[in-house]
C-alpha cells in the first residue's frame, strides 16, 4: 500500500478516534471540575458571578484535560494501527 493510501486510510480511524477522545475529555473535565469545585458546572467566560480567577482556572483544566486525552487516544490509536497493519501510520 503506498504512503498516500495508507494515509488515506488511517484518515476516518483518526477522525472517529478524535471525536471519541473530544467526548471523554467533556466527561473527564465535568468530573474534574464538579470534585475541585464543587459546583456541576464549570463557569462561562462571560457569566459576571464568577471571578477571572475561577473562570481562568476551569479553563487551565478544561485544556490540560483535552490536550492530555487527545495525546492519549492519538498514540493509542496509532499503536493500533501498527498493531493491525505493521506500520506506523503516517
Amino acid at each position: 500500500m503506498s504512503g498516500f493510501a495508507r494515509r488515506l486510510a488511517y484518515r476516518p480511524v483518526g477522525m472517529l478516534a478524535g471525536a471519541a477522545a473530544g467526548a471523554l475529555a467533556s466527561l473527564a473535565f465535568k468530573q474534574v471540575w464538579k470534585i475541585v469545585s464543587g459546583d456541576d458546572d464549570a463557569p462561562d467566560a462571560t457569566d459576571e458571578a464568577r471571578g477571572w480567577g475561577e473562570i481562568l482556572a476551569a479553563a487551565a483544566v478544561q485544556g490540560a484535560i483535552f490536550a492530555l486525552v487527545r495525546v492519549a487516544v492519538d498514540r493509542g490509536t496509532a499503536t493500533g494501527v501498527r498493531h493491525v497493519t505493521g506500520r506506523w501510520p503516517d
